[in-house]
C-alpha cells in the first residue's frame, strides 16, 4: 500500500516517513495543499492502492478543503486526518468534508499503525485486484506483491528497479526526465553518480526488453525516457 503524507512540518513528515517505510509501506511525501490534492488526484487516476495522512494546517489549501476537493471529485482513497485541533467541532468538521479517520498530535506511532490497518481492512475502499496490477503490452506490475513478468515469465529486479518501472508503468507514453526521474526514485534532485539514471534505465531494458520482439523502454534523446508499445506501423 501507498501511504501519501500531507505534513507542511517536515521534521513530522521525515519521522513518519522513515517508520512507515520501515513497517513496509511505500511512501510519498506533500508538504503543501495543492501538492497533496495532485498525490492523491495521481493515485485515483493510475489505480493504485493508498491511503493519506492528512495535517490540516497545512500552507496554500488547508487539508479540509483539500479532503473536500477529493471527494468531491470522487475519489475515494481513505483519508486520516492529522491535527492538533483536538475540539469535537474540529473533528466533526473533518469527518464531514469525508475524512475516514481523526488522529490528535501528538500521538503514539502503534496507534497510527493500527487506525491505518483498520482502514486498509475496509473493502469498499481498497482498490479491486485488477485495479492494482498495472498493464502494458504483456509487460505486468504486481503493485501489492512488488512482482514484475513479461510474456508470463518473472522477471528479477532490484528494490531500486522495481522503482523506476514502477514509475513509468504509471503513465505509459509519458516522457520523464532524468531529474523527475532522480526526484521520483532517488528522491533527490542533483545526480550523485553524474549517469546514475541512465545506468538504471540500461539494466531495466536488459532485463524488459532483451529477448523480446517488442521494445518497451525508450529514449528521448536530451529529454529522458518513457515505457510504451508503440504500433508496429
Amino acid at each position: 500500500m501507498n501511504i501519501l503524507i500531507v505534513e507542511d512540518d517536515k521534521r513530522i513528515s521525515g519521522f513518519l516517513d522513515r517508520g512507515l517505510r520501515a513497517e513496509g509501506y511505500r511512501v510519498k511525501l506533500a508538504h503543501t495543499g495543492p501538492d497533496g490534492l495532485a498525490l492523491g488526484q495521481e493515485a485515483d487516476y493510475h489505480g493504485m492502492t493508498s491511503l493519506m495522512l492528512l495535517d490540516v494546517m497545512l500552507p496554500g489549501m488547508n487539508g479540509l478543503e483539500v479532503c473536500q476537493t477529493l471527494r468531491a471529485a470522487r475519489i475515494q482513497l481513505p483519508i486520516l486526518m492529522l491535527t492538533a485541533l483536538s475540539s469535537v467541532e474540529d473533528r466533526v468538521t473533518g469527518l464531514r468534508m469525508g475524512a475516514d479517520d481523526y488522529l490528535v498530535k501528538p500521538f503514539e506511532f502503534e496507534e497510527l499503525l493500527a487506525r491505518i490497518e483498520a482502514l486498509g481492512r475496509r473493502g469498499p475502499l481498497l482498490r479491486v485486484a485488477a485495479q492494482r496490477m498495472l498493464h502494458v503490452a504483456d509487460l505486468e506490475f504486481d503493485l501489492e506483491a512488488m512482482r514484475a513478468s513479461r510474456a508470463g515469465i518473472p522477471i528479477t529486479l532490484t528494490a531500486r528497479e522495481l522503482a523506476l518501472l514502477e514509475l513509468l508503468m504509471s503513465a505509459p507514453g509519458r516522457l520523464f526526465s532524468r531529474e523527475r526521474i532522480l526526484a521520483n526514485v532517488w528522491g533527490t534532485s542533483e545526480d550523485p553518480l553524474t549517469n546514475v539514471v541512465d545506468v538504471y534505465i540500461r539494466r531495466l531494458r536488459s532485463k524488459i526488453d532483451d529477448g523480446h520482439p517488442q521494445t518497451l523502454i525508450h529514449t528521448v534523446r536530451g529529454l529522458g525516457y518513457r515505457l510504451e508499445a508503440l504500433s508496429s506501423s
